[in-house]
């Protein structure tokens, strides 16, 4: 995050390091997965506690491949066909 340009001197540094909240062992299974099975950290969902805390829930997840890409771009162009003449027909 970039300093904010209205704070004071006592502003936070936008690189520091930050604490990752989790067991030693996983900690471990996320680096393993990173480095051996080519797995991506993805963050799933994002929420404040009753104090105020900004919480991450995170997963690991493989990347589709190229044909299931292709897959998932031809489903969602044909979804969105349907919508524009259901939407036409509504009219």
């Amino acid at each position: 995050m970039p300093t904010y340009a209205q704070a004071s001197y006592n502003n936070h540094e936008p690189q520091r390091r930050r604490k990752l909240l989790l067991h030693r062992r996983e900690i471990e299974e996320l680096r393993k997965g990173l480095e051996r099975r080519g797995l991506t950290v993805v963050p799933l969902k994002l929420y404040f506690d009753a104090r105020g805390k900004a919480k991450l829930l995170i997963a690991l997840a493989r990347g589709r491949k190229r044909h299931d890409k292709r897959a998932a771009e031809s489903a969602r162009d044909a979804k969105r066909e349907i919508d524009r003449v259901l939407k036409g027909a509504s009219r």
